[in-house]
């Protein structure tokens, strides 16, 4: 079996939904790296010119590669990437090989 590896970076508060929406998109788990920092194309000043910086969580998903499109369809469609500047990212790798994984193939094996 084959997997991508997507990877979001995410405002926080948009966290639980998005796991929740690649979850019903055929998504089997998610390693959520809290605090994260992240900066745009320009830095965004507040109140007396003082940085603001939101708080961002990464999210690394390991998915079968037939669902890794839908998957990422729906994080950037919860997560509103293309709306709104600066709300996140998501990006997928190939990855080679994987161990620790046959719970998540017969999950997916049991869907069918």
């Amino acid at each position: 079996m084959s997997f991508k590896f997507l990877i979001a970076f995410v405002e926080d508060s948009l966290t639980d939904p998005i796991m929740d929406a690649a979850r019903d998109a055929g998504a089997t788990g998610c390693t959520v790296i809290n605090n994260a920092r992240g900066e745009g194309l320009r830095k965004t000043r507040g109140i007396f010119g003082l940085e603001l910086q939101a708080q961002r969580d990464v999210l690394l998903f390991l998915v079968n590669e037939s669902l890794a499109d839908a998957v990422m369809q729906r994080i950037a469609e919860v997560g509103q990437f293309d709306d709104t500047p600066g709300t996140g990212i998501v990006l997928q790798l190939d990855v080679e090989n994987a161990l620790g994984v046959s719970h998540q193939m017969q999950s997916l094996h049991d869907k069918r």
